[in-house]
């Protein structure tokens, strides 16, 4: 799987939801992980030819676990010539040490997302990106209709009131699969959090699979009843968080 294959439905999602302006500055929420790896490489391939001049970043907010856990995101991010910034925070001491969370992953995303936005405001920064892909899209619906019984998903766009932020999701038309392929050679770090793979997301993972025994392209099928926001309106072109 090439960039170039990447790109293209990438720049249709940039396009169709209106995702990047002139002269933004765009943070990229870099975990280390396959997905964020690939969006701050395709964002960089993009700025090159996009006829809207933008400002690139990449963040990692650091949790605690373990020391130089993102040394060879850094050095990535040298070799391609993109700034990076690795915020050192408490998180999991707090999370696991001082509330031990029995279910953490609600908490840490907003804790995360809030050291996040603290980091894009002190730097001047107007546009986070997160490097969510279709397969997420389609769990995180099947996750709201299960757990709360709502029609409800990750949005293309969205405004962050409180931080005056944007969010940004440009990978939203690819396919977890392709990006795997794309990241195969890349300095992917494994997740140290203890609750990595004992999630609901990783539940659903599960349902999906077993789906696609008995309905062979069921996530496809669930993503294009997505993305027909004119037949559903679960994504607004227009959203505030």
């Amino acid at each position: 799987m090439t960039a170039q294959q990447l790109l293209s439905p990438m720049r249709r999602a940039i396009n169709d939801y209106d995702m990047i302006q002139p002269n933004d500055k765009i943070a990229v929420g870099v975990s280390g992980g396959k997905d964020s790896l690939a969006l701050l490489t395709l964002l960089h391939a993009f700025q090159r030819f996009s006829d809207k001049p933008f400002e690139l970043m990449g963040i990692t907010i650091d949790m605690g676990f373990a020391e130089d856990t993102f040394e060879p995101v850094k050095d990535y991010c040298q070799r391609l010539g993109i700034p990076y910034s690795i915020v050192k925070t408490d998180i999991a001491e707090i999370i696991f040490d001082v509330r031990k969370e029995k279910n953490p992953c609600s908490l840490c995303a907003k804790m995360r997302r809030g050291a996040l936005n603290n980091e894009i405001n002190a730097r001047g920064f107007n546009k986070l990106a997160l490097g969510h892909h279709r397969d997420d899209v389609v769990e995180t619906f099947m996750l709201s209709l299960f757990h709360e019984g709502r029609l409800s998903t990750l949005q293309p766009k969205s405004y962050m009131s409180r931080s005056d932020v944007t969010l940004i999701r440009p990978m939203i038309y690819l396919a977890e699969k392709d990006i795997a392929a794309f990241t195969k050679d890349m300095p992917v770090v494994k997740s140290p959090c203890p609750a990595d793979t004992a999630t609901q997301r990783e539940s659903m993972k599960d349902i999906l699979r077993q789906l696609d025994k008995q309905y062979p392209g069921i996530a496809t099928k669930f993503a294009n009843a997505i993305m027909h926001p004119e037949r559903y309106n679960l994504w607004n072109k227009d959203f505030t968080e």
